[in-house]
Order: C-alpha cells, then sequence, then structure tokens
C-alpha cells in the first residue's frame, strides 16, 4: 500500500482554494499545468512510499500515540509559492511549529512501525495545486502572484489521517491519483507513551 500521514484541510477552507484555483486556471498556461484534484487536497506530514500490510496494525497504534500527544491547533491557508518550475502550490500559516512537530512524530512513528522511510528533510508546509505537465513549460511566476492574495479562513487541526493513494494506470489524460482514508486519530494533546 502507498501510505503517507495528513492533515486535511475542512470543506469550507477547500473551497475557499477552489475559488482561488478556479481563477488560475483562467491564466494563460493553464492548460499546460496538471491540476491535482479537490478530493486530493491534503498537507502531507510524512510520506511512507509502498507499506506491507504486515506492519499497518503497529503503523496505526503509532499514529495514535502520535495524535495522543499532540494538541489540536490553528492553521490558514496563505499565499503561495513554486518549487522550481516543478510544482505551484499555496503556503500555509498559523501554528506551523505544532504542523512540524506532528510532522516530526508521523516520519517517527512510521519509522518504529518498521517502515522504511527517506532520510528526514527539513519539513516545508504546503499544499500542492498544479504541476507542469513538462518540467519548466509554464513560467509559473504569474500563478504565485495570483496566490500571493490568497488568506484564507483559519481551521482548528483537530486530526492526523493515514492517506493511501492510487496511482493512475490507465494512461487517460488528465486522470488524477485516487485517495483513500486507512485511518483518523483525534489530536489530544496528552503526554503518554511515546510516537
Amino acid at each position: 500500500m502507498r501510505l503517507f500521514a495528513a492533515v486535511v484541510p475542512p470543506p469550507e477552507c477547500l473551497d475557499e482554494l477552489g475559488g482561488v484555483v478556479d481563477r488560475l486556471h483562467r491564466l494563460p498556461g493553464a492548460d499546460r499545468l496538471r491540476w491535482t484534484a479537490r478530493p486530493g487536497w491534503h498537507l502531507t506530514l510524512a510520506f511512507m512510499g509502498e507499506v506491507e500490510e504486515a506492519l499497518l496494525p503497529e503503523l496505526r497504534a503509532r499514529l495514535a500515540r502520535a495524535a495522543h500527544r499532540t494538541p489540536p491547533f490553528p492553521l490558514r491557508l496563505h499565499g503561495g509559492g513554486r518549487f522550481g518550475r516543478s510544482a505551484l502550490w499555496t503556503g500555509i500559516a498559523g501554528d506551523l511549529d505544532a504542523l512540524r512537530l506532528l510532522a516530526e512524530r508521523s516520519d517517527a512513528a512510521a519509522r518504529r512501525a518498521g517502515v522504511p522511510m527517506e532520510e528526514p528533510r527539513r519539513y516545508r508546509a504546503h499544499l500542492t495545486v498544479a504541476r507542469p505537465r513538462k518540467e519548466g513549460a509554464v513560467d509559473l511566476r504569474p500563478f504565485v502572484a495570483e496566490l500571493a492574495g490568497l488568506e484564507g479562513e483559519r481551521w482548528r487541526v483537530a486530526e492526523l489521517a493515514l492517506l493511501r493513494s492510487y496511482l493512475p494506470v490507465s494512461g487517460v489524460p488528465g486522470e488524477q491519483p485516487r485517495y483513500e482514508t486507512v485511518g483518523t486519530w483525534p489530536l489530544e494533546g496528552g503526554e503518554e507513551g511515546s510516537g
């Protein structure tokens, strides 16, 4: 199973982002971008890649502990940017320290459950909205400028999610990855146990 830990913004925040993305679709070059679909909008905390099903019970238990140790915290969608010429994203504002801590705890939970993880990198909170169909084929600067004014409504992150992704296999142009929620755990703010 291809798994990752994530925070999923609430529907009203996704509606706000949807309105901004609709405007982005009208900019020159938008047809040369692969737009992520709303059902897939999330903040990845820890990407695990392919995980053996036998590890799932331990992974669930450790993610539950990580969530139990983390108090709820506020976030909002804020501005935007790009990773070079390869991805267009909206940024995140709010309690970024709490978000980073939840990302670290999610990564540690996966490692302790036996999931072979890549070397940890500095966590950069973002929500990807598009990627060029061919790297460098589109100047992303006008899209970033349009995202600059995004000041989303604040929401309270109250749960940690484990998501499974299914990559496109049909070869149909525009096919999107599909996501399935494997588990969710409430953030509770206790300090018992370890991730």
